[in-house]
């Protein structure tokens, strides 16, 4: 009411003033009663409740603004103003209108935040509406509900003076069926900037447009000669894909000139999307992915946008500074992760959209350094570092805002961004309102830093967040189009911001370590992320260092360890853990693959025998440099007699190596088989097995001596017996001859002879009757088969005639 009445400029009179809390009495004793009889809200309920309580006066209704048009006007234009209005209260509003109101000129950046944050009406502050046919009519508006407007207005009856930012409201007056008489029932608020003619001196502004995603590829790949890269899901192919944001975020880009900043990691696993790919699954296995068209077409649309253009490539998967910083490099080695990033991150780029990167530029979280953080950015080669004016502020009592380059010190230099343009697009830009008002306070405040008066031009570098919506993008593109199309600012890389000639009164001193901010620190990495990051690394070493092509693990599993520091890990420190996790999980399996067959327990008996142990290598490559070495547990008793043994093992085969051993002394000895590599440390696990020794004795030696001596007497003697039986055979056979010839003495030392009468026929043909002497001779023979009588004895065998 008091509000009502400052703007119909009167107040009501004594009188009135006591009917109107008289009648406020009378009508509050029974609504009292009946409160009191309520059962108690809900927190929620009473929220509802106080949001419509307090949608009185200038709140009652809430205006969106949805467009504005042009943006930044020049003479002879005619603005538009579009939008919608909600009834907010419990009230029907009548007799409404919808008006413009201009002015006044803003004369500072902190005026512009102040009118930002404006929410009610404040005559005086807010202008006359411009008034006549330039309002849109409501004539009625229940609770709740909402109408659509439009007002034109030209320009020439804006009054607009001189060249600046100027104040724009749009406001809604009318009444509620509680309050009858005109007021100011809600305003919405937002700049007009206002440069008809090129400005003398155009600011040059950089603005980074960045391309970076999260981690989507896995350190695994298949075992087929393409090594086809497995992603954790499929949500890169709908970023990429027509319509998603990393698609409308190059589409946006390629028509505005900016500074592409690109995570080389982005590319590499388009680019591997690309050649085919698999999807992991939750129950372990993988699937083929689909979408390598997707993939090739979004690398064909991103290659053409950036040649000829200014390309800043960032360390390899984006790594986090800060929390390296902060956390570590307290860790040995992990700032070495860093430097080899670094290092692959322009061949990555050059390779994939043939454009030669600048790798000089670090960008920390939010632009917030400290020295820590100064010191781990240059580390790796980078000798410029992407500060925001947020954490590098301003000490020295500027009255306009410097450019962006500061030096400080050590040869670095600080590229400072506006803090106030870099977070113009931060929330939601879904709602048109948002985004209206969002692009109108970004020129606004390029335009009065262009009105500052400064004796030189100066450099402004505009770096927004990371990773931008769909949304945002879109807001950020309108702008930054009405920007580079408007008359007091041109555009220029950063590499040139870099260089241009810094302010002398600009800070330059980095912020101690203290002043760092609270909310960042606390969605840093934790040291244990870099601990277990350095134990994957330490087993990396170790396996290429036995494999015959170490490249088809180093290079994934490399890259694999620079996302695990990655920025995008900052808020999702669960997902995190279960990335860096399933790494060090994979090369362990991966490792195993190459191991000790196990062995049972043996036996061995005598003073010498041999152990046989097999390696195995399952993995497809051959794997070299490896030592296998056998240890006895009590060398007293069993001793090995040959030292370690060198592996080499084609893929998917085995190889069996024998160790010889001498006993000493019976029992059961421990002995372990361990593979170590070149460099003495041990790999893969051990393998124990039980030997049970038993020790042959000298008695037992002397009882086995005899028992062999007995077995060659035995068979000497053998031997000895049969010669002499043979001998003996040999004599009786030639007496046995004599008579079987016909030769027989007598006593008295004569011979008689018996006729023996062969024929050719064989034997049973030649004796058909018992004695021989019987029988008469055959007629067939013309003369006896005889030969001259001889008295000498025949031989044996010989026959012997008449």
């Amino acid at each position: 009411m008091a509000e009502a009445a400052d703007f119909q400029g009167t107040s009501p009179s004594p009188a009135r003033r006591w009917l109107r809390r008289s009648g406020a009495l009378l009508a509050g004793a029974p609504l009292l009663a009946g409160l009191l009889q309520l059962p108690l809200s809900t927190p929620s309920q009473a929220a509802e409740r106080a949001s419509v309580a307090d949608a009185t006066g200038s709140g009652t209704v809430d205006i969106s603004l949805d467009s504005l048009s042009p943006s930044t006007p020049t003479d002879g234009d005619t603005i538009t103003v579009s939008g919608s209005v909600t009834n907010k209260s419990r009230q029907t509003v009548t007799d409404a209108h919808v008006g413009i109101r201009v002015g006044p000129s803003l004369n500072t950046r902190s005026a512009i935040d102040t009118v930002a944050k404006r929410t009610s009406f404040q005559p005086g502050l807010d202008a006359a509406e411009v008034g006549g046919k330039y309002v849109a009519k409501v004539t009625k508006l229940a609770s709740g509900s909402s109408q659509h407007f439009s007002i034109s207005v030209p320009v020439k009856e804006l009054d607009l003076g001189a060249d600046g930012v100027y104040q724009l409201g749009v406001s809604l007056t009318g009444r509620t069926t509680a309050q009858q008489w005109d007021q100011v029932l809600g305003i919405e608020r937002t700049f007009l900037p206002w440069q008809p003619d090129a400005a003398d001196t155009k600011t040059r502004t950089t603005y980074l447009w960045p391309l970076i995603s999260t981690v989507h590829l896995t350190a695994e790949t298949g075992s087929d000669e393409q090594q086809t890269p497995v992603f954790k899901n499929d949500d890169l192919a709908a970023e990429i894909a027509p319509g998603g944001r990393l698609d409308q975020l190059l589409s946006l880009g390629s028509g505005l000139d900016v500074t592409w900043v690109l995570d080389p990691d982005l590319l590499a696993s388009v680019d591997a999307m690309g050649g085919g790919y698999r999807i992991q699954q939750e129950d372990g296995t993988t699937v083929a992915g689909q979408n390598r068209a997707v993939a090739n077409a979004w690398l064909n649309k991103l290659e053409k946008a950036v040649q000829n253009q200014n390309v800043v490539a960032l360390p390899f998967a984006d790594p986090d500074l800060a929390s390296l910083a902060h956390h570590g490099k307290v860790v040995t080695g992990s700032l070495s992760h860093l430097k080899d990033a670094t290092d692959v991150a322009a061949d990555t780029v050059q390779t994939i959209v043939h454009v030669k990167p600048s790798t000089e530029f670090a960008w920390p979280v939010d632009g917030a350094v400290d020295p820590s953080i100064v010191k781990v950015a240059t580390s790796a080669g980078a000798d410029k570092v992407i500060a925001r004016s947020d954490s590098l502020r301003e000490t020295g009592g500027l009255s306009y805002t410097p450019s962006a380059a500061r030096p400080i010190g050590g040869g670095t230099t600080a590229v400072v961004a506006d803090e106030r343009l870099s977070t113009a697009f931060q929330g939601d830009m879904l709602k048109a309102d948002n985004s209206t008002l969002a692009v109108q306070k970004f020129l606004a405040q390029s335009l009065m830093i262009n009105l500052q008066q400064s004796d030189d031009p100066r450099s402004i570098v505009v770096a927004p967040q990371r990773m931008p919506t769909a949304s945002q993008a879109q807001s950020m593109a309108e702008a930054l189009r009405v920007l580079q199309q408007g008359t007091w600012s041109q555009s220029q890389g950063l590499a040139e911001a870099a260089k241009a000639k810094p302010d002398p009164g600009a800070t330059t001193k980095v912020p101690a370590t203290s002043s760092y901010p609270s909310a960042l620190r606390q969605r840093e990495l934790p040291s244990k992320a870099f601990v277990r990051i350095q134990e994957t690394q330490s087993k990396l070493d170790k396996f290429q260092s036995i494999l015959t092509d170490e490249s088809r693990v180093v290079t994934p599993f490399g890259r694999a360890i620079d996302r695990g520091m990655s920025v995008s890990w900052r808020g999702r420190p669960t997902e995190a853990k279960a990335f860096r996790t399933g790494v060090d999980n994979y090369l362990d399996g991966l490792m195993g693959l190459v191991h000790l067959i196990k062995k049972s327990d043996a036996k061995l008996s005598g003073r010498s025998a041999t152990i046989p142990v097999t390696v195995q290598n399952n993995l497809v490559q051959g794997v070299d440099h490896l030592v296998l070495r056998l240890t006895s547990g009590q060398p007293t008793r069993l001793k090995i007699g040959n030292g370690p043994q060198s592996i080499q093992v084609a893929g998917e085969h085995s190889q069996s190596v024998k160790f010889t051993t001498s006993t000493k002394a019976n029992g059961p000895v421990k002995v372990t088989a361990q593979l170590y590599t070149e460099d003495g440390q041990a790999y893969g696990d051990a393998v124990s097995f039980e030997v049970k020794v038993t020790e042959i004795t000298s008695t037992v030696m002397l009882v086995i001596g005899g028992g062999v001596l007995l077995l060659v007497l035995a068979g000497f003697r053998m031997y000895t017996q049969r010669k002499r039986a043979a001998a003996r055979q040999a004599e009786g056979e030639q007496e046995d001859g004599h008579e079987a010839g016909g030769v027989r003495k007598d006593t008295d030392g004569t011979v008689d002879t018996e006729h023996t009468e062969d024929s050719e026929d064989g034997p049973e043909q030649a004796s058909g009757s018992e004695s021989g002497a019987d029988d008469p001779e055959q007629p067939s023979d013309p003369t006896p088969d005889t030969a001259s009588e001889s008295a000498d004895p025949s031989g044996t065998g010989e026959r012997v005639d008449r």
